[in-house]
C-alpha cells in the first residue's frame, strides 16, 4: 500500500488513495491506529481516505489516531485538497463530500515550493451556546469547547483538556477543548483533540470555532470579517459572514498544506 504524509500547520495526516483499490476498510480500527502510532507505525494525528464518489470530485473519509472514523477535520480537509490536486483529480477548485456534508475548496501553489495555500469552505453554524462570560460551545463540523484566557503559556493543555473532555456532560461523545488568548495581531489557540487524546499543533475546526466564538465574545457588529489565528504549528485565518443571533455562513478556513513524504507499506 502506498501512502503519503501531509501536514497543515503541524496537524499531520496519512493519505491513502482508494479511488481504484480498497486498501483500508472503515472497520479496520486496529490497523489504522497502528499506522497512526508514532512509535510503531507511520505516525500521524489521523488517517484520510480519498475515494471516488459520483457527483463530487472525491470523498473524504477521516479517522482519528485511535482508528475510529470521526467528525470533520478542517486541516485534514485542506490537506486532502492538496493531495487530490497532486494526484490530478482537479486543477484549482474542487467539491468533495465529508462526513458533515459537501465542501468547496480553492488551492494556490507557489512555483518550486512544497506549500500549497488552501481555502476550505466549512459548514454553516446555526448556533453558539454561551456557558459563561468566557466560555462557548459550538459545532463547526466537529464539537468544540472554547474558553478565552489572558495567557496560554503556562497552561497544562492535556490536564485541562481531559478534565473537560471527560466531564459528565461531554464524556460520552467527547469534545475538542480549545483555550484562546487575544493578541494584537489576532488570536492564539491551543487545542486538546478527542480521538488523539492529546494536545495537537493545530485543529482546523477548532480554529474556525475560536474565530466565531471571538466574534460573539468581542461583541463585533461586522457582518463580514476575517480573523488571523496562530496555532502552535502555524498561522491560519478564518473569514465568515455573521447572520445574527449566533448564526454564521460563508465560513472559510485558510492556510498552508504541505506534502511531507511518500512511503510504502508491504
Amino acid at each position: 500500500m502506498n501512502f503519503w504524509k501531509y501536514q497543515g500547520a503541524g496537524n499531520d495526516f496519512i493519505m491513502v488513495d482508494q479511488r481504484t483499490q480498497t486498501w483500508i476498510k472503515r472497520e479496520d480500527t486496529d490497523k489504522i491506529a497502528h499506522y497512526c502510532n508514532r512509535r510503531f507505525g507511520i505516525g500521524a494525528d489521523g488517517l484520510i481516505l480519498l475515494q471516488q464518489l459520483d457527483g463530487y470530485d472525491f470523498e473524504m473519509v477521516y479517522f482519528n489516531a485511535d482508528g475510529r472514523e470521526s467528525s470533520m477535520c478542517g486541516n485534514g480537509g485542506r490537506c486532502i485538497t492538496a493531495f487530490a490536486q497532486q494526484l490530478g483529480v482537479f486543477e484549482e477548485k474542487c467539491r468533495f463530500l465529508a462526513i458533515d456534508g459537501p465542501h468547496e475548496a480553492f488551492i494556490q501553489r507557489v512555483k518550486d515550493q512544497p506549500d500549497a495555500w488552501v481555502e476550505l469552505k466549512m459548514v454553516d453554524v446555526p448556533q453558539i451556546e454561551r456557558l459563561d462570560d468566557h466560555t462557548f460551545v459550538l459545532n463547526t463540523g466537529s464539537p468544540h469547547y472554547i474558553r478565552f484566557e489572558n495567557s496560554l503559556e503556562n497552561k497544562n493543555m492535556v490536564e485541562e483538556g481531559r478534565a473537560i473532555r471527560y466531564n459528565d456532560r461531554f464524556k460520552k461523545e467527547g469534545i475538542n477543548v480549545n483555550l484562546v488568548a487575544i493578541g494584537t495581531d489576532g488570536l492564539q489557540i491551543r487545542t486538546y483533540e478527542r480521538g488523539v487524546e492529546d494536545e495537537t499543533l493545530a485543529c482546523g475546526t477548532g480554529i474556525t470555532a475560536a474565530a466565531l466564538a471571538h466574534h460573539v465574545y468581542a461583541g463585533s457588529r461586522a457582518q463580514k470579517e476575517e480573523v488571523a489565528v496562530r496555532a502552535s504549528g502555524g498561522n491560519l485565518s478564518v473569514r465568515y459572514q455573521d447572520l445574527g443571533n449566533g448564526r454564521f455562513s460563508d465560513i472559510w478556513l485558510c492556510g498552508p498544506a504541505t506534502a511531507v513524504f511518500e512511503g510504502f507499506i508491504p
